[in-house]
């Protein structure tokens, strides 16, 4: 799938996800197959560019091309502001956020509640498409509610303003997470514009990865939930695809390897005070499905230093390791 000048190494995409996209989550699935790994989005309000937290988002230090950074807002002038913003911090895609449904975003009328606006929507683009000189894309949601999907109407206003590729969640606004994603929408837009389609929503597995991309014949699959505890996901998914044939889950070494290396990093990333506060979401997430997790969850979440996280996480591992040679 080629993004602009880029030409990614696959059709998979980490889904922007606040809280989570961080640069060490983005650095590892880059690492375990994503072909492009989208930032959390950055808002568009100048007076949050100089926090702490905005700072951290905006971070690429040492980040494979091409970067790419989500921001989000209402008003085109700000949007245009933060775009050149993040180029100059180094990004090299800059994406928009029309997609997330979240009531914080959506009651400042920016995220999926701008798809009620379109003449909005292309003032948004025009804007920022003309502030920067890398490309722009553009996710959305495929339309307000049930009743009003005009992600179709939305796709060819993103083509005419000069959006290079199009990213679409399998639901409308009203919809949340809730249900199951649609993909008769991706697939009406794909066949309604030209530029790049990445269909998202509901891809967990492999099998669901090649029926999707069959089904719409979209460009390539954005993956996001399904990733979280799971970054090897994206490697699996690129081998089947590639081969009809299955990776298996990675072993349970192999998984303790890969957690600690993501501790690691997160704690340089925040630091050591936030840094085991972060890791928290991500341990429970690696952890699920893995023999004694609950018992292990509680004692992780009932510490707060480097230190006790990295000993509980080893001699946990390390136990069900030896427990599983003794067994074999």
């Amino acid at each position: 799938m080629r993004i602009g000048p880029y030409n990614l190494p696959n059709s998979l995409v980490l889904a922007p996800m606040a809280g989570v996209t961080d640069r060490p989550f983005r650095e590892l699935c880059r690492r375990l197959g994503a072909g492009l790994a989208v930032s959390e989005m950055v808002s568009s309000n100048s007076l949050l560019w100089g926090s702490a937290k905005t700072r951290r988002r905006a971070d690429h230090t040492g980040e494979p091309s091409p970067r790419s950074v989500q921001i989000v807002g209402a008003d085109p002038a700000l949007m245009a502001a933060a775009a050149r913003y993040n180029v100059d911090q180094g990004a090299e895609i800059v994406d928009i956020n029309m997609g997330c449904p979240a009531k914080k975003v959506c009651h400042v009328m920016a995220g999926s509640a701008l798809l009620k606006d379109e003449e909005l929507v292309a003032r948004i683009l025009v804007a920022v498409v003309t502030a920067v000189e890398v490309p722009v894309t553009l996710k959305i949601r495929t339309g307000w509610d049930t009743q009003h999907r005009n992600g179709v109407a939305v796709a060819r206003i993103a083509e005419e303003c000069g959006i290079q590729a199009l990213a679409i969640h399998g639901r409308t606004r009203a919809c949340g997470y809730t249900g199951a994603a649609e993909y008769d929408t991706i697939r009406a837009i794909k066949a309604a514009v030209s530029i790049p389609i990445i269909a998202n929503g509901d891809i967990r597995t492999s099998e669901q990865a090649r029926d999707v991309l069959a089904y719409t014949a979209a460009d390539g699959v954005m993956i996001g939930r399904a990733a979280q505890g799971r970054p090897w996901l994206f490697r699996q998914i690129h081998h089947f695809l590639s081969t009809g044939e299955h990776l298996p889950d990675p072993p349970l070494s192999l998984v303790r390897d890969i957690l600690l290396e993501h501790l690691g990093n997160l704690y340089t990333f925040y630091g050591a005070t936030t840094g085991p506060l972060v890791a928290r979401k991500h341990l429970s997430w690696y952890i699920k499905g893995v023999p004694g997790a609950a018992l292990y969850r509680d004692a992780v979440n009932r510490t707060n230093t480097v230190e006790q996280q990295l000993t509980l996480t080893r001699e946990h591992f390390n136990r069900l390791i030896d427990e599983k040679r003794v067994n074999s």
